[in-house]
């Protein structure tokens, strides 16, 4: 006992003198090369940790399985004068809340275009989802569905419902999920048509696939389709994202939007191709 008691202020004076020279080299970040090569270490970890938030947000998809809040938002814009005057505009935002059983999805999307100071599109979307985990891969779903679109045949077109889902693939570099279920379709048609508006019973099928490239890159398609009597829409999104720096990614997409039933003087299918920058958060 007595030689613990004597051995004991020089073990912690040892430690102390040892304890020293360690801080003072991590003070010094900027003249020690260990200590910033420590700092890019961390910077990098820093870096694959927010493409990981940013990557697990899209590969959750409506929240099913995701834990805690998570988001992004993008914009991209581009304009020419001279000869022609044009001016494109596209916004987006997405934020979500998971427990791991329960998971609720807010997206918000608006786009613009004009030229020669007339516009060409001016579109609004906006949804909800709820989602309740029963199993790894089983869950259901509530959705509500609204769009805004003054150059299509349906102006408006609104839609809310119910159903189940099932991840056909989960595994960490892959997801796949259908889900389908029923609901009630109101649309408004353009104006000028005369037509009657939608307001029925309707059906809601779904695919939501994620895969992970590597290195900072992933790929998403998610598709959406509402068949109702008067009309079926068909909605999806190819998007490319590659990380550029921290939250930071570069998304390139292609949004195809189809009417089976368009009215007299309107197409079919519209194109939307963009490239944004998106900030991701978790």
């Amino acid at each position: 006992m007595g030689l613990q008691n004597k051995t004991l202020p020089f073990a912690v004076l040892l430690a102390s003198v040892l304890a020293v020279p360690a801080f003072a080299q991590q003070s010094a970040v900027f003249t020690n090369v260990d200590a910033a090569d420590d700092a890019v270490d961390d910077l990098e970890d820093d870096i694959q940790d927010e493409f990981a938030d940013a990557r697990d947000s899209r590969k959750f998809g409506n929240g099913t399985g995701a834990r805690g809040w998570y988001g992004s938002v993008s914009a991209t814009a581009n304009g020419t004068s001279g000869n022609s005057d044009t001016a494109d505009l596209g916004v987006g935002a997405r934020f979500g809340y998971g427990d791991g059983v329960n998971g609720h999805d807010f997206i918000l999307s608006y786009n613009y275009s004009e030229d020669d100071d007339e516009s060409t599109a001016n579109s609004l979307a906006a949804a909800y989802d709820y989602t309740r985990m029963f199993s790894r891969d089983f869950y259901g779903y509530g959705k509500i569905r609204t769009t805004y679109d003054e150059f299509s045949s349906y102006e408006t077109d609104s839609f809310i419902g119910l159903g189940v889902g099932y991840r056909v693939v989960n595994t960490h570099d892959m997801t796949w999920s259908l889900q389908a279920g029923p609901g009630w379709r109101y649309a408004e048609v353009a104006d000028e048509t005369l037509a009657d508006d939608i307001d029925e019973v309707a059906g809601s099928f779904a695919s939501k696939f994620y895969y992970e490239l590597g290195n900072g890159m992933f790929l998403t398609n998610d598709t959406d389709i509402i068949t109702s009597d008067a009309d079926t829409s068909v909605t999806n999104d190819l998007g490319f994202n590659v990380s550029i720096s921290g939250p930071l990614a570069m998304r390139t997409s292609l949004l195809t939007e189809y009417h089976s039933d368009p009215l007299d003087g309107y197409k079919k299918t519209d194109n939307t191709l963009g490239v944004s920058l998106v900030y991701s958060f978790k």
